[in-house]
């Protein structure tokens, strides 16, 4: 239920549309199309979103290999949110799972992910996905400097992956 403020000027509007004549008309009337949702922009700029390649994936009941995904930013909501989870409190290494269970937004085609799919998850993809939530929360991008262990030479790599074989 809405609330509105009464003003002398308004009065007789919302009398109107809350006259049972007028509820009889827009009964009659044909429903209107749902107005599309307007693209998701960001604002200023700032990027809310980040997709990833997970090194193993995981694999669904029925056999299906999910690498591709994206995690959004955390919220200040997203973190206190596990602090008060039962299993959290029960075993505090559960931490990790709600919270990442919370910003993953896609994995593959799998669009709910909760914490049961993180906990199938192989180590080796939740060890990446907790690096990946540090890189993006802490220091807003997805890149890291390596070394080349042959020629000693450094560069960035993007974390996210790109390309098959690239993580």
């Amino acid at each position: 239920m809405r609330r509105r403020t009464v003003t002398a000027g308004n009065l007789e509007e919302i009398l109107q549309l809350t006259s049972p004549a007028a509820a009889t008309e827009q009964a009659a009337a044909p429903p209107a199309a749902a107005p599309a949702p307007p693209p998701r922009e960001e604002p200023h700029g700032l990027r809310t979103e980040f997709e990833f390649v997970l090194p193993r994936g995981y694999v669904d009941e029925a056999g299906t290999v999910h690498r591709e995904g994206a995690m959004r930013l955390a919220t200040a909501r997203d973190e206190l949110r596990p602090q008060i989870d039962l299993r959290v409190k029960e075993n505090p290494a559960y931490l990790s799972v709600v919270l990442l269970s919370q910003v993953i937004t896609r994995l593959g085609t799998i669009t709910d992910v909760h914490a049961g799919i993180v906990e199938r998850m192989y180590a080796t993809d939740v060890a990446f996905l907790q690096d990946f939530y540090r890189r993006v929360n802490s220091e807003g991008h997805t890149r890291a400097a390596v070394t080349c262990p042959h020629c000693e030479g450094g560069f960035e790599v993007d974390l996210s992956g790109g390309r098959l074989g690239e993580s």
